[in-house]
């Protein structure tokens, strides 16, 4: 089987390793990823959003299913435009790619149908009506511009309500930038995410994971993409008691099901930002395709082909995807200054063997075929293991091969790290 992937970066290259087990793999992508190169029969570079020639490679390679890997293109309608020309996408159609693109459609969306796990928001195009809700509500709140932000452009405030008049100023830029701004309740809580597959109607889950969103050790710095994640054995978070995870997974349920009352269906992968509140699990946001890094950590442990997945999604006729009981570490490496000013041009020496001999995973992101970085997260080594402690260890040994002017999180998935969690999760509930 001919299968298409949109995509080069570090989610990618665990998805063109799932993929390239039981099919032939075709890529498109706007850098060469040495990683997937090496699996591709074939490889087109062009920017993922350019949607025409995206399908113009598919119609010549005749491939029979894609897989989009990014948020952008789903942002423009890859999956319509393919789907109308007789080629099956795994990926939701760019009104269901809504509840990543439009943060306002997500949030009216779960107020309309009651899906629990929301958030007090408004939407505002008016800069007096901004600073007076603000104002009159009186409690930290949360900013956020209403597209794609790839992770970042979020701006959450302090705990004091001094502190809303720094949301305002950044409310204020955001409305002249763009004409709107969304704002919304602060929640605290833990942060944790929730993939899951489906076909419309039919939501499967895959294992918990969670991010380490912040550049630096011990949570703080800028919010970057992602410089780690880590998933347990057991599918569930140490923090995670299991009447929340089904609250968690009835969220996610009830937004597929409200989508289908809309008449657009969401398949595909639906990710669920979610932040484990004093009361329960809260949407945070909707990602519309896997996370990156958190699909490095699901993927390596998923014993059904994805491709048999793929195609269940595509059909309508989901079965099932089964895991192992595995853990699994991944620690992403980037360059030197990442995120505010990444060295750019500068290579990165790898040791694929001694890794391997390690017992961790490489994938590549932001890197070209000549290992040079081209200043985002360039690479990530993973760890897979049967206890949580062992992949953490596995995937610090894997870094110790990786050699150049590279910055990465050591605490990634240690004991000291998760602890943490663990009591600030008890705080916020007064256990």
């Amino acid at each position: 089987m001919r299968v298409l992937l949109v995509g080069a970066g570090g989610r990618e290259s665990a998805i063109a390793e799932a993929l390239s087990k039981d099919s032939e793999l075709y890529v498109v992508a706007k850098h060469l990823n040495p990683g997937i190169k090496r699996i591709a029969k074939e490889y087109g570079l062009v920017k993922e959003t350019d949607v025409q020639k995206v399908l113009d490679f598919a119609l010549k390679w005749r491939v029979d299913l894609a897989f989009i890997g990014p948020e952008a293109p789903l942002e423009k309608g890859i999956v319509n435009v393919l789907e109308e020309n007789g080629i099956p996408t795994v990926g939701p159609s760019k009104e269901a790619a809504r509840l990543e693109t439009n943060k306002a459609f997500a949030r009216a969306l779960m107020e309309k149908y009651k899906i629990p796990g929301r958030k007090l928001f408004k939407v505002f195009n008016n800069v007096a009506e901004m600073k007076a809700w603000i104002d009159e509500f009186g409690k930290p709140v949360v900013v956020k511009p209403l597209g794609l932000t790839g992770g970042k452009g979020v701006k959450v405030v302090g705990y004091q309500l001094k502190d809303n008049e720094e949301a305002k100023e950044y409310a204020n830029a955001l409305i002249e930038k763009d004409g709107k701004v969304l704002v919304e309740e602060r929640t605290d809580g833990v942060e944790f995410t929730f993939q899951v597959f489906t076909d419309g109607k039919k939501v499967i889950p895959m294992p918990l994971a969670q991010d380490y969103p912040h550049a630096y050790e011990g949570d703080v710095g800028p919010i970057t993409g992602g410089m780690g994640s880590y998933s347990c054995e057991d599918h569930l978070l140490p923090f995670v008691p299991r009447e929340d995870y089904h609250k968690a997974l009835e969220t996610l349920k009830k937004t597929v099901e409200a989508m289908y009352k809309e008449g657009t269906p969401y398949k595909g992968i639906l990710y669920g930002q979610f932040m484990l509140a004093n009361d329960e699990p809260k949407i945070i946001e909707f990602n519309a395709r896997f996370g990156d890094p958190e699909a490095m950590n699901v993927l390596p442990i998923l014993r059904t082909s994805l491709v048999e997945i793929g195609e269940g999604i595509v059909d309508g006729n989901l079965k099932k995807a089964e895991f192992e009981k595995k853990a699994t570490v991944v620690k992403y490496i980037a360059p030197k200054g990442y995120p505010t000013d990444p060295i750019k041009g500068v290579k990165v020496q790898i040791s694929e063997d001694k890794i391997r001999e390690e017992g961790a995973k490489v994938y590549y992101a932001s890197v070209d075929e000549n290992f040079t970085m081209l200043g985002s997260r360039a690479l990530a080594i993973v760890g897979i293991a049967d206890s949580l402690e062992e992949a953490e260890k596995i995937a610090s040994a894997g870094i110790k091969h990786v050699k150049g002017e590279i910055f990465y999180r050591a605490d990634v998935g240690t004991k000291e790290s998760i602890a943490k969690r663990m009591e600030l999760m008890k705080a916020i509930r007064g256990e």
